[in-house]
């Protein structure tokens, strides 16, 4: 069998040490592809593709099972947080 999401999940967060992690198989099961969404304050002051290749390092032994990683989200905690609506202009009626 391929590499499984517990696989995965748990090589981003030996590397990572994640606040919050979604790995979702999107291969019908079989291990070979994943979408991942990350967040780590080990990707502060990093760039995306800093922070992408960061998660591929991570997951640099399972690779040679992987055929696909699709990484979603990789924020900081401060940007994974919901940023608040702008106000309207518009008065209320």
């Amino acid at each position: 069998m391929g590499v499984t999401k517990e696989d995965v999940e748990a090589a981003i967060t030996s590397a990572l040490s994640p606040s919050q992690l979604v790995v979702t198989d999107t291969s019908g099961g079989c291990g070979a592809s994943y979408e991942i969404e990350v967040v780590s304050d080990k990707f502060e002051g990093k760039r995306l593709l800093e922070r992408h290749r960061m998660v591929n390092t991570a997951l640099a032994p399972h690779m040679a099972e992987i055929h696909a990683v699709s990484i979603k989200k990789a924020l900081t905690p401060v940007q994974a947080q919901p940023q608040p609506e702008p106000a309207s202009d518009k008065p209320q009626a």
